[in-house]
């Protein structure tokens, strides 16, 4: 569903491009008069973010490891970040893999953990979002018979969304007991060596999720959760009050733009991003009304501050740990055997 999203938005974006023409010289000027204190300000608050992604996971931890190490944490965190950036979605698996051999847990474990950690961030997403749609009376947004389609139309995706991933996050309190042996009962027809395997995978999957078993540790990962995406709209606020097409919007215009670019960063093109810069264009310009070019300008801003500003420091990480990015690939094979303690 995102993937044919992004197709049509690219398309209409397209159709835009040819239809107004686009200039060089004010998509130039469109970054060249942008208030770097502003963009400063952004920097250091999407920087914030991965020491509060690192501190949910350590709380998703705590079942598993005790004395588990922050440092190394959000080394892993910022690693794992960047592999998304440069290999796109195949790069998901670094983080919980690097985790795990880490912390001495199993490789299935964080795999709930990363699940969990999805949930909660698009329940945060479509609660931010469901909030601004109801201020729309109260943004700059031009009305269009068009532009209610696409509201009306989003209202239903978002809550047929969050629907779905309140039923994930209850049926991840269930996952143990009964449930799993009536979903190791229905595979039995496997052969032993492989029903043993996917009953290990399962058994290890329960233990990460049991942090949202605890309504104390649900309470942590829901406020960090609320935390982190309320430093992200402070983010992007700071982003549109640096370039002058924007900067007259207010929190409502900031989170609209951020929900339907959450779901447009679903589709990550390896190290160019794509579909969040897409979506931001489009937003931008069929909704707001601004030019294609300080659009443009304005979405290259905010990939290269919530995603690209990462990848030196990810970098440099996976360097001094002695990281080779070749020897990832290798992650598949180790985590389809699942071994119980990967050691560093």
């Amino acid at each position: 569903m995102g993937l044919a999203a992004t197709v049509a938005a690219l398309a209409l974006v397209l159709y835009r491009w040819r239809r107004s023409g686009f200039s060089g010289h004010e998509f130039v000027d469109s970054l060249r008069n942008v208030d770097w204190n502003w963009l400063a300000l952004a920097l250091v608050l999407i920087l914030g973010t991965y020491i509060g992604r690192a501190l949910r996971w350590e709380v998703m931890l705590r079942p598993l490891a005790k004395n588990v190490n922050f440092i190394r944490l959000l080394s892993a965190t910022c690693i794992g970040f960047t592999a998304v950036v440069l290999f796109g979605r195949a790069g998901e698996p670094v983080r919980p893999y690097l985790i795990s051999r880490n912390e001495g847990v199993s490789f299935s474990s964080q795999v709930a953990a990363w699940v969990v950690e999805r949930i909660l961030d698009i329940l945060m997403i479509l609660i931010i979002f469901g909030v601004a749609l109801t201020q729309v009376s109260h943004s700059a947004i031009r009305y269009s018979p068009r532009v209610a389609v696409i509201f009306q139309a989003g209202g239903a995706a978002a809550g047929l969304t969050g629907a779905a991933c309140l039923g994930l996050l209850i049926g991840l309190r269930q996952f143990r007991g009964e449930v799993q042996k009536r979903l190791l009962d229905a595979l039995a027809f496997l052969p032993s060596h492989l029903h043993a395997r996917i009953a290990a995978f399962l058994a290890a999957f329960a233990e990460g999720a049991q942090s949202t078993r605890s309504s104390s540790f649900t309470f942590l990962l829901v406020l960090y959760s609320f935390l982190e995406w309320l430093v992200i709209v402070a983010c992007f606020y700071c982003v549109f009050r640096a370039f002058p097409a924007t900067a007259q919007l207010g929190f409502p215009d900031v989170v609209i733009v951020l929900g339907f670019v959450s779901f447009g960063s679903v589709v990550q093109i390896p190290g160019v991003g794509g579909g969040m810069q897409i979506v931001t264009v489009l937003v931008l310009a069929e909704f707001y009304g601004i030019g294609l070019e300080a659009a443009s300008g304005i979405a290259l801003v905010l990939w290269v501050i919530n995603f690209v500003i990462i990848v030196p420091v990810g970098l440099g990480l996976a360097f001094h740990e002695g990281i080779k990015w070749r020897s990832l690939k290798n992650i598949g094979s180790e985590r389809t055997h699942d071994l119980p303690l990967l050691r560093p």
